[in-house]
């Protein structure tokens, strides 16, 4: 994604005062952290409106977005400083900065994030306290229903206002090159089938699907491909609306939607499919989780699975305290370091083959999903309960997800795991 070259002379086209010596006073170690911040951002370029009435250009060296924000008040630095993702979150719900356009400002964000470092990490005794927070809020088998109830039961009205009509809650996979006129529910189907092409499924084999969100998946492995499907949720609204769904294959007895921890398995399947489930696992339960599929699985068995992945280099900082969409929108949530992911599902028995990464579909896919958020707000239509602060803040998740995978430090792929005969 990149943007025009910034204007190099529109702090003069401004119309706002130049500073005043005890502004510049005040305002000078605010610029000591902006010059830092310049002098990470190896591409792409911020155009900032600041307190004092100055303007600046961060970066500008290398191609890339072109971020506009006005800092409002200079505490949105010190909350960036502090406490990382989470205080800008705090700062933007504060209207301490604005920006007509966030999602370039969370791309640069993440598209600089080696060169950055710790620059927008939380530190100090904010970071240990939000550690200790996310760890309290471990997948343990009890708490893992807390964390799962927190974010999917929501309720099924709420998703059904700004997802597709195939409900599905995980990344479309589009026609390349990607096009505004393919439809996203179009693009959904494509994922999954996609996914269970992966299994090479013969009619009556048993499919086991963790974590199986709003049930697309089963109806499509039923139906198309002659599965008899075992979906698992601990959510008790996806559980609800993938029974309905699926009604005709539940009395049929080919699919069977079971409210049941992954961990409680005990069976054994010819297939396992798993759409973005991992990331509510978190690290401690990454061996539990691959060691559960290599258990399910029959010799020479095969799991599909699409996960996101945050660059390694990235990833000690991020799993040594927590973001804003672990404290906020996902409790317990960990995007996973695929070198090491992977080589824990080696240690399983299981063969890693056919990975696809395709992060850019992501990012297309939320900004759809931010689109459909904001007509069903404007028209009125998201369910009662669900007030200002909520929506304000659910739209920032979008927005900010939607750069990370731009930023291209986060990536989602799907990858084949086999089970040795």
């Amino acid at each position: 994604m990149t943007a025009h070259a910034p204007d190099r002379g529109r702090q003069f086209r401004s119309g706002r005062p130049a500073p005043g010596l005890w502004s510049a006073i005040v305002a000078a170690p605010f610029h000591r952290v902006l010059d830092r911040i310049d002098a990470a951002l190896e591409a792409g370029a911020i155009e900032a409106w600041l307190p004092d009435g100055s303007y600046r250009i961060l970066g500008g060296r290398g191609p890339g977005p072109v971020a506009e924000v006005e800092v409002r008040r200079w505490r949105a630095l010190i909350k960036l400083a502090r406490s990382g993702s989470i205080g800008w979150y705090h700062a933007w719900a504060a209207r301490d900065w604005t920006s007509p356009d966030p999602v370039p400002l969370f791309d640069l964000f993440m598209r600089n994030g080696r060169a950055l470092g710790s620059i927008a990490r939380a530190r100090g005794l904010s970071r240990r306290v939000k550690k200790l927070a996310h760890w309290l809020r471990d997948n343990t088998p009890r708490r893992a229903r807390r964390n799962i109830a927190f974010h999917y039961d929501l309720g099924n009205e709420f998703y059904a206002e700004w997802l597709d009509e195939t409900m599905t809650y995980s990344s479309a996979l589009f026609q390349e090159p990607i096009r505004a006129d393919e439809e996203l529910a179009y693009a959904q189907l494509n994922k999954v089938r996609a996914l269970l092409d992966r299994l090479e499924l013969k009619p009556d084999q048993h499919l086991l699907e963790i974590g199986c969100g709003w049930g697309t998946l089963a109806e499509i492995a039923a139906d198309e491909y002659g599965a008899n499907v075992t979906a698992l949720t601990l959510s008790e609204e996806q559980q609800a609306h993938a029974l309905d769904l699926n009604r005709c294959n539940v009395a049929a007895g080919r699919v069977r939607v079971e409210l049941r921890d992954y961990r409680d398995v005990q069976e054994q399947y010819d297939a396992v499919a798993s759409v973005e489930m991992v990331e509510a696992v978190g690290q401690r339960w990454w061996p539990a989780y691959l060691q559960t599929i290599a258990r399910a699985l029959r010799p020479g068995g095969r799991a599909a699975i699409q996960y996101i992945a945050i660059d390694d280099a990235l990833f000690e900082d991020y799993a040594n305290s927590a973001d804003f969409i672990q404290a906020y929108v996902f409790p317990g949530g960990m995007l996973i370091s695929e070198s090491r992911f992977k080589a824990l599902a080696e240690a399983a028995g299981l063969a890693w083959t056919a990975q696809r990464n395709f992060g850019l579909h992501y990012a297309e896919t939320l900004k759809r999903w931010r689109e459909r958020f904001d007509t069903a707000v404007a028209e009125g239509r998201l369910p009662a309960g669900f007030d200002r602060r909520f929506v304000e803040l659910w739209r920032y998740y979008l927005m900010y997800c939607e750069g990370g995978f731009r930023g291209g430090g986060i990536w989602v792929a799907q990858v084949t795991l086999t089970k040795g005969d």
